[in-house]
């Protein structure tokens, strides 16, 4: 009886050492301050060696990425795991991938540059609308205190509220349930991110951001969206327009109140002349615009205004591997490649269109292959279900050397499962400079399509 008394009090003397330790750093906890807190979050995450050559090779480059904190945490959060497993060979790559349910994990480089619309600061409050497969809320968490975000689809919230756990980012908050109502518990936010698309500003998220506040938004119709960087000045939101862009609509009520729908039936293509530019000098109705400038020159076969894309020669890229982290993938040697091109989306239905026909001029100099390339493709259709899979891709105008102005015309055989479109045109697979011309796409009809 007396031994069992002893082991007792054992017991209670080593439980309440280790309770009043914890109470002690609880207490520790609670007076750092938000910069030390985050910088405690970042030792969590080493330097990442395939997120460090995408950061460096791939996204810099692109130029307008300039908040060093921003950039650092990209070098950290391991991409790799917020993507599906077959997909994880082209995790660091610079593209958007389907992550199931009709949604997407957004391109590193829109990542880094929404994020740094916010100015995030250690001690802010952020939501974000649209949690998908959680890489965005990652980042954002190496950055500021505390990041709320909402998602429309359980399993997706669910699958990265586990992987948030895994990780250790325990300053994440996750919610099930529909973005354009917003978090009014939590309100107000110092900023707010939105990574799918409305037609128009939620009324929700407006309310519930904080005076002084900054939300990036991208806005718009189906497949023509911008950025908007707004700002709340006494009580009201100022709106910014930046650069156009392509998002997953937002689902539920943002959805049921959108009046502009895409004519799948007979898709068509906006600014294939390149006669109208935005203010930075893009052309209207194409996003995601790299190395690629539109001129006015006197010898293009139909109009003036051609688009000019121009890829220097590739370079090698070391990349050491880290054997000692488990989350690490395996590195090898990789090449430095520029991304030249235009993008642009468009709705076609698959149960109704059987083909388009493709026509373009071109006129290039000095095209060569990248290495290990056959192809020179000025152009490529990538089609994707109603889950945003790729389905099909077909490459189109392969060229080579210097040569004068020659046509591109092309039928594209649409499988029935074909929801989407996505149009690139540019040098994709080749270094030298490319001159695009009047680009056009219809709808042919057969009597099968009939």
């Amino acid at each position: 009886m007396r031994r069992n008394l002893f082991f007792l009090f054992l017991v209670c003397f080593f439980t309440g050492t280790i309770g009043a330790q914890e109470a002690v750093r609880e207490t520790i906890r609670e007076t750092r301050t938000p910069e030390q807190q985050r910088i405690e979050r970042l030792k969590k995450f080493p330097i990442q060696n395939q997120a460090q050559w995408m950061t460096e090779h791939l996204l810099l480059p692109q130029g307008g990425l300039e908040n060093r904190e921003v950039i650092d945490v990209m070098k950290r959060i391991p991409r790799h795991r917020f993507v599906p497993p077959l997909h994880q060979s082209v995790a660091y790559w610079d593209q958007a991938i389907a992550i199931g349910h009709a949604q997407t994990i957004s391109p590193p480089y829109i990542v880094a540059f929404m994020t740094e619309q916010l100015a995030p600061k250690p001690n802010h409050k952020v939501l974000e609308i649209g949690t998908g497969s959680g890489y965005q809320a990652a980042v954002l968490s190496l950055l500021v205190n505390e990041v709320y975000t909402i998602e429309i689809i359980e399993s997706l919230g669910n699958q990265a509220q586990k992987l948030f756990n895994k990780l250790g980012m325990d300053n994440v908050h996750v919610r099930i349930g529909d973005g354009y109502q917003g978090w009014s518990e939590a309100a107000p936010f110092d900023s707010i991110i939105v990574t799918c698309s409305p037609e128009s500003i939620p009324q929700p998220l407006i309310d519930q951001l904080r005076e002084g506040g900054r939300m990036i938004i991208p806005v718009g119709e189906r497949f023509q969206q911008f950025f908007y960087l707004c700002r709340k000045v006494n009580g009201k939101l100022h709106k910014e327009r930046l650069n156009q862009t392509l998002f997953v609509p937002m689902t539920g009520e943002a959805e049921e109140q959108r009046t502009v729908q895409p004519n799948a039936q007979n898709p068509v293509l906006v600014g294939g002349n390149f006669d109208e530019v935005r203010e930075d000098g893009s052309p209207v109705g194409w996003h995601y615009a790299r190395n690629v400038e539109i001129i006015t020159v006197n010898d293009a076969p139909n109009g003036k205004k051609i688009a000019r894309f121009i890829n220097k020669p590739e370079k090698k890229t070391p990349a050491a591997n880290n054997p000692d982290n488990k989350n690490q993938i395996p590195t090898k040697p990789q090449i430095a490649v520029q991304t030249v091109q235009l993008l642009q989306g468009f709705a076609v239905d698959g149960r109704v269109v059987s083909k388009l026909k493709i026509d373009y001029w071109i006129r290039g100099q000095q095209i060569v292959a990248r290495r290990g390339h056959v192809m020179t493709p000025t152009g490529i259709i990538a089609l994707y279900d109603e889950n945003r899979n790729q389905i099909d891709e077909i490459l189109l105008g392969s060229c080579k050397g210097t040569f004068t102005w020659e046509k591109v015309s092309r039928e594209i055989l649409i499988k029935p499962k074909t929801r989407e479109v996505v149009l690139l045109i540019g040098l994709p697979l080749a270094t030298g400079q490319l001159d695009v011309h009047n680009i056009t796409v219809e709808r042919v009809r057969d009597s099968v399509a009939e």
